[in-house]
């Protein structure tokens, strides 16, 4: 690029970014590094959409966003990087995310990768990046991705939101507490979820914010990241509850940090897993293309069919059945993950 082109494509830069260069914990060096920094988003629901959309927003230069999902009507109320088209068609949300951010800002990168993050790929979807942020809805990938951080010395931001409550904590690896050294076990027993105790969208947007700021400091390092805080920090919107844990040291003898026994990251692939909350569960296949179209027509006579270039919509009353590219089923109508397989294994095969 010529000197004139640098100067224009300079003077655009720093005019997009101008209310963000004005703040003096960021600057102008400090919106160069965001525009280098590179950040992987685990998950992209209500928590991961909101983060997406507010770093995409604030300059980063490249997002790559995993999720295993697709848009439904009843997302819409809160993940919102999605719109009602969206849900018509079933996209995929990182499909859907990244397009919608690809249109307010098309001088980044977004990756969409549709797929689960499970042992077998967390390193093939992780590499590369300077820091991860969860968007997830569940502690079993929670744990794999502190597993994957802890051993790969790369900060991380858990974040959850269900109700009015928000919650999240930075990890820096080595030098903070890590989630095992905050919660060494699972919860156990019920756990609330946004499909049994509903979510305000306000609660989804603190939580977020503040996610994305710290992230933000971590990116432009320097003085930016003195101001880390360095505490599990939760908040009720509704009640205005607040509440902090001391995270500023890892705990003597964590499982993860401590004693570096990473058993998540060891994990085998999951064959299924029983979906948070929304009577669905969640097949598992080997790595095989399907052929949606030779699919629908042996489909058809069974239910009704649908499908675009990234899933495929079978039902067939009671269940309903979306079908991915890769052979990833998500079977809704069932918790029992035996009735799942055999209806995956009867009109998908085995």
């Amino acid at each position: 690029m010529t000197s004139l082109g640098q100067g224009v494509e300079k003077e655009k830069f720093e005019e997009r970014y101008s209310r963000q260069i004005l703040f003096r914990g960021i600057g102008a060096e400090g919106q160069r590094r965001l525009a280098a920094g590179r950040v992987a988003i685990v998950g992209c629901g209500a928590t991961g959409s909101a983060l997406a959309s507010l770093l995409a927003r604030a300059g980063v230069g490249k997002l790559r966003i995993i999720d295993r999902d697709y848009v439904e009507a009843s997302n819409l109320q809160r993940q919102s990087l999605f719109e009602e088209k969206d849900a018509a068609e079933s996209l995929p949300k990182a499909i859907a995310a990244a397009r919608k951010i690809s249109a307010f800002n098309s001088e980044i990168v977004v990756e969409a990768k549709v797929e689960d993050v499970v042992p077998g790929n967390i390193h093939g979807l992780l590499e590369g990046m300077d820091l991860i942020l969860d968007g997830t809805d569940n502690f079993e990938t929670r744990y794999l991705v502190n597993d994957y951080a802890v051993e790969s010395s790369l900060p991380w931001i858990y974040a959850a939101a269900v109700g009015s409550y928000g919650v999240t904590l930075n990890v820096l690896p080595g030098k903070t507490a890590c989630l095992a050294c905050i919660f060494p076990d699972a919860p156990r027993g019920m756990v609330e979820t946004c499909e049994t105790s509903g979510i305000l969208n306000t609660a989804v947007n603190l939580v977020a914010s503040i996610a994305a700021t710290e992230a933000m400091k971590l990116l432009v390092g320097g003085k930016a990241a003195e101001h880390l805080r360095k505490t599990l920090w939760s908040f009720d919107a509704w009640t205005n509850e607040v509440a902090e844990i001391s995270a500023a040291n890892p705990r003597a003898g964590c499982r993860a940090c401590g004693q570096r026994d990473f058993v998540y990251l060891a994990g085998e692939g999951r064959p299924h897993i029983t979906m948070c909350g929304r009577n669905s569960v969640q097949i598992h296949e080997r790595a095989r293309p399907i052929d949606f179209f030779e699919l629908q027509l042996r489909l058809e006579a069974h239910g009704v069919v649908r499908h675009n270039e990234f899933v495929l919509k079978f039902w067939h009353e009671p269940y309903e059945m979306t079908l991915f590219p890769d052979g990833r089923a998500i079977i809704k109508g069932t918790t029992d993950t035996g009735v799942a397989r055999s209806l995956y294994a009867r009109y998908v095969g085995s």
